[in-house]
């Protein structure tokens, strides 16, 4: 059988997981906290022929394209001033640790904070931070510093009261991060993290009333598309012409 069908097959799909992931990050360009999608590519070889056979020259050859890897870009995106005293960013590296159902833990980049049913500091989904910072009801005028500690006035206290110290993680190879639901991450198995307080061991600081905007870059994604559009039309006459000349062969068996 004509190899050209396995290799322009294989390629083919390879470039639609791209178009795919392209395709995801134009259309969370407005999304706040998204990290872009990048495809990674890896060329497949050819099982090696058996001794002595007339493919045996081939042995190696390459077989085609293949995706190696669909990662997260964690490159910062621009900060926009928000005034909601509930919005936090990161500004640097490093990621909010949430207490997810059973003791999982999530990581998420930021955004709007609440006080979720229990009284904790929570992500959007309520799920609390894994400080477990608790906030009065009489609370009020809640302050986030940059080193990560939460403040706020209670009644009958002339001065705010510390509720607790917000911490970051990083994973030394975000790499080991997989994506979950809701713009969440969770660490896999090889994921070595680290955790401090912002301002810590590399750590970036908190920026109060401030959202950090997706890292997606319209002109880079338009770019990288073209490429792909083409790459996919290229191996589609690959798969054509292979075809072409398979007809050629079974006619001359007629």
């Amino acid at each position: 059988m004509n190899n050209a069908f396995y290799i322009g097959a294989a390629a083919l799909r390879t470039y639609q997981t791209a178009n795919e992931g392209t395709a995801s990050n134009v259309a969370n360009i407005n999304t706040d906290q998204y990290k872009r999608v990048s495809v990674s590519f890896a060329e497949m070889v050819g099982e090696p022929a058996a001794e002595g056979s007339a493919g045996a020259a081939a042995a190696g050859a390459l077989m085609g394209v293949a995706v190696r890897a669909q990662d997260r870009v964690f490159t910062p995106g621009e900060l926009r001033q928000s005034g909601n005293p509930m919005d936090v960013a990161v500004v640097g590296e490093g990621l909010f640790e949430l207490a997810g159902p059973g003791g999982q833990s999530l990581l998420w980049r930021g955004g709007t904070l609440r006080v979720n049913a229990d009284g904790y500091l929570a992500a959007p989904n309520g799920m609390p931070l894994r400080a477990l910072i608790q906030v009065p009801q009489e609370a009020r005028e809640l302050s986030i510093a940059a080193d990560g500690r939460v403040r706020a006035r209670v009644d009958g206290q002339a001065l705010p009261v510390e509720l607790g110290q917000i911490e970051l993680t990083l994973a030394t190879d975000t790499r080991a991060l997989r994506s979950s639901a809701d713009g969440l991450f969770r660490a896999g198995d090889d994921a070595e993290l680290v955790r401090a307080h912002p301002g810590e061991n590399g750590l970036g600081v908190l920026q109060q009333g401030s959202v950090e905007t997706s890292n997606v870059k319209l002109s880079d994604e338009l770019v990288n598309l073209m490429l792909q559009q083409r790459a996919f039309a290229a191996n589609a006459r690959i798969v054509q012409v292979g075809d072409e000349l398979m007809g050629l062969v079974t006619g001359l068996k007629r």
